[in-house]
């Protein structure tokens, strides 16, 4: 069977033939995977089993590093980005880290620092 690339708004969700879809076997679906490259799992399943999600940890020393290569203060970055100030402080001193969603947040600061101030300036 040919393989047709369609977007979404490409496809007339009314026209398509859900029967067939749900009379589709697993090894019909397996097949179908393995046969396209741009599908084909790019792990097996043991390699997916022994995986682990690997986040590396945030220092304080990282969001000083941070904080200085964006040339701001402690002030500056913590009204900037929505943090307290003494958060900031506490994690430069090495008194707390930054888990969870300031994690996360830091680290997209570090890699797009534009992108986070025109989302967060947006009213």
């Amino acid at each position: 069977m040919p393989i047709v690339r369609r977007t979404r708004a490409d496809v007339n969700l009314s026209k398509v033939d859900w029967a067939k879809i749900a009379r589709t076997s697993e090894k019909e679906i397996a097949a179908q995977i393995a046969s396209d490259a741009d599908t084909a799992p790019v792990f097996t399943e043991a390699e997916l089993k022994r995986a682990r999600r690997v986040v590396p940890p945030t220092s304080g020393r990282n969001v000083k590093s941070l904080r200085r290569r964006l040339g701001l203060s402690q002030q500056q970055f913590a009204d900037r980005y929505g943090f307290s100030v003494e958060t900031i402080r506490n994690y430069e001193q090495g008194h707390r880290q930054p888990v969870g969603p300031a994690r996360v947040l830091l680290e997209v600061i570090a890699s797009e620092p534009d992108a986070v101030t025109r989302a967060l300036s947006r009213k």
